[in-house]
């Protein structure tokens, strides 16, 4: 990509900010106004280290907006981090020629529509659960291994129910898709998280740390949505131990599904083309929601990427774009002012209320298609919600961050399933 990115726009009002708040877009206009006061609460906190940082994809979330990035001295804050511990992107190449999915016929129609097909009976989406309990690595450690002074009780039942959540996709901006690369090389990118497994854990977190603040730090400000656990409290290293766990089954749910992917990707493409598939490189499989104890201009600290990836130099990252758009493959260039940090996407410009007033579902169909898109979807009724048009243009994303990250591959969505 061409161009040269804005410098970081710092956003500090005396009276209003604490401390500043530094933002990769071009102005505060570019802010949502719900976003100004999420990260203007977040510049306010007492134990925050330098400053409160925004990503271009950045809009309002609960208690922190989606695509901030913060360092705290001595806590963390499980609404910092999200509901979807550790969701994150997955992705590999393969050395299959794209124009086999798109031109090969078959009984369901064009390859891909196979492929898609296949994927929709073979993966549960939105709030199906695997009916039978499957093999989990993560969850299998857990019970052999979790720090019996960290076990909560009300949690222990999730480690459980998380056997038959792994390898499923959820709903909402979660997807799996088909893309082909700027040499017409399809490749696979799947959007997952810790499914309902992290939503518990952080709903019960939140609630201890706001009971916790209520009773030792009455003048923090509970309006916030920011409740904190000191990192050296039992009830920190607790949420510690359940977030880590939270992010590894995270990683595997994403693994599980690649694999199922990949298989049947593979088995379709050999049986209706002829062609031998297989992955080229290796897998990137990254987290944008979680905390992390790193060190940063000199202090060790708990970074918050909440929306956000890790962008070290030579990091490879993710940066997937809207439904039916581009999406990119990144190194990260160790950027200390953004806390080694990058956007996690393109970033909503409408709420899902808004999209579905704003666009039919036969108007987004149509769209998808005049895209080339080839769409699986169990219920149409809410695709409107996830319709590239309520997203920020990806490119104008990218171009904000060069400082932070240099796209390495472009890739186009060429089929989707969603959730």
């Amino acid at each position: 990509m061409s161009g040269v990115s804005m410098p970081v726009f710092v956003w500090f009002e005396k009276g209003l900010h604490k401390k500043p708040v530094k933002i990769w877009l071009e102005d505060i206009d570019q802010v949502e106004e719900g976003c100004r006061q999420q990260v203007t609460n977040l510049s306010n906190l007492p134990f925050l280290h330098g400053w409160a940082a925004l990503m271009p994809d950045c809009h309002a979330g609960y208690g922190m907006p989606i695509g901030g990035v913060i360092a705290t001295e001595g806590v963390i804050i499980p609404n910092a981090v999200g509901v979807d511990i550790g969701c994150g992107v997955c992705f590999v190449q393969t050395n299959i020629p794209a124009v086999l999915l798109k031109t090969v016929e078959t009984g369901e129609g064009k390859l891909i529509r196979a492929v898609i097909n296949s994927i929709l009976r073979s993966i549960p989406q939105g709030f199906d659960h695997h009916k039978k309990r499957q093999p989990c690595s993560t969850l299998d450690r857990a019970s052999a291994e979790f720090p019996k002074e960290h076990m909560v009780p009300e949690l222990k039942p999730e480690i459980e129910s998380g056997y038959y959540q792994v390898g499923t996709l959820g709903g909402g901006n979660h997807f799996i898709e088909l893309q082909e690369d700027e040499y017409g090389m399809a490749g696979i990118m799947l959007h997952s998280g810790s499914r309902n497994f992290g939503y518990k854990v952080c709903r019960h977190f939140n609630r201890v740390a706001r009971e916790l603040n209520a009773r030792r730090y009455p003048s923090y400000p509970a309006e916030y949505d920011l409740a904190f656990l000191p990192v050296d409290s039992e009830e920190g290293q607790q949420y510690i131990s359940w977030m880590s766990l939270a992010l590894d089954f995270a990683a595997e749910n994403r693994a599980r599904m690649m694999l199922k992917v990949k298989e049947i990707l593979f088995e379709l493409v050999g049986k209706h083309a002829g062609f031998d598939g297989s992955p080229v490189g290796d897998e990137v499989n990254c987290h944008h929601n979680y905390a992390s104890c790193e060190n940063h201009f000199g202090k060790k600290v708990w970074v918050h990427r909440k929306g956000a990836i890790r962008a070290r130099r030579g990091d490879t990252g993710i940066i997937p774009g809207s439904m039916g758009s581009y999406s990119y493959i990144v190194e990260g260039l160790g950027n200390p002012e953004s806390f080694h940090s990058c956007s996690h996407g393109a970033g909503r410009i409408a709420s899902r209320a808004q999209a579905k007033k704003s666009y039919t579902v036969q108007e987004v169909v149509e769209d998808l298609e005049q895209m080339g898109v080839t769409l699986g979807k169990h219920k149409k009724a809410d695709i409107a919600e996830e319709c590239r048009m309520v997203y920020k243009d990806i490119d104008f994303v990218i171009r904000q961050q060069l400082d932070l990250i240099r796209p390495v591959k472009r890739l186009k969505t060429i089929g989707v399933v969603k959730g």
